[in-house]
């Protein structure tokens, strides 16, 4: 049976853990080569050992355009190119407003919005035609959220990215999508809260949600599938929640 990535090269940035593993292991599934990137070693290690032959891994700071470089060059030298780009490399911290310190938004801005662009900007031109570029919203872009407020705001950030880039791209044949999931059980969602909170912490989540539970990476690199396959090939400019309903009511 024809998988729905078949032979297509991609790339996952952030792909060592969480909602980035879980794209990175369905690509995989689907067919897919893909390369991943991490900050620490050690768990980029630990995800190629789950994932196997078909993943390479390469140590990277999106954030670091040195980095940036080197991963291109590296990925250009092992296949050529690219068909599939996920900007997913991301984190956030809780920070009340009259809290927010600028280390705090510098850390945060330079993650999530500097390494999205910067990312799929050197990205281009490994891009093939018919390529697929998804970038890792949220749905705090939609609804807020308390003491998360420089988080939230590099979510709609990039959600903007997507609403011009396919204008800047016209002609190119590359589509430009964002994933929004809701609350995902990740180590960097439960690490939000103390170790004796974090049970809470999924609960309050799941509480807000319509159908009674927070999300697994695997249900969100399902729906990363759809947008990086030809079946998503006049979805353009989207934003797909994957949230079990919470930003829709």
């Amino acid at each position: 049976m024809s998988k729905a990535l078949q032979d297509k090269i991609a790339l996952v940035t952030g792909g060592s853990t969480g909602i980035g593993l879980g794209i990175a292991r369905q690509f995989i599934n689907e067919g897919a080569f893909v390369f991943i990137t991490a900050r620490r070693q050690k768990q980029l290690d630990e995800a190629l050992a789950e994932l196997g032959g078909q993943a390479s891994g390469i140590q990277a700071d999106v954030s670091k355009l040195s980095a940036l470089d080197t991963l291109f060059a590296a990925i250009k030298a092992q296949k050529g190119h690219l068909d599939i780009v996920v900007a997913n490399a991301g984190g956030g911290e809780l920070a009340a407003l009259g809290a927010i310190t600028e280390e705090h938004f510098d850390r945060t801005f330079d993650t999530n919005v500097k390494g999205v662009l910067f990312t799929v900007q050197k990205a281009l031109p490994l891009l093939s035609k018919g390529s697929s570029v998804i970038i890792t919203g949220s749905t705090t872009s939609a609804v807020g959220g308390k003491h998360f407020s420089v988080y939230s705001a590099t979510k709609a950030a990039v959600r903007n990215f997507a609403r011009s880039w396919i204008q800047d791209l016209e002609g190119r044949d590359i589509r430009v999508n964002v994933l929004s999931p809701g609350p995902v059980k990740t180590p960097g969602l439960v690490g939000l809260a103390a170790p004796d909170q974090q049970q809470a912490l999924l609960d309050g989540f799941a509480a807000k949600i319509p159908l009674g539970r927070v999300g697994n990476p695997d249900e969100i690199g399902k729906a990363a599938v759809f947008l990086a396959s030809d079946a998503a090939s006049f979805v353009n400019g989207a934003e797909l929640f994957v949230d079990g309903g919470e930003a829709q009511i």
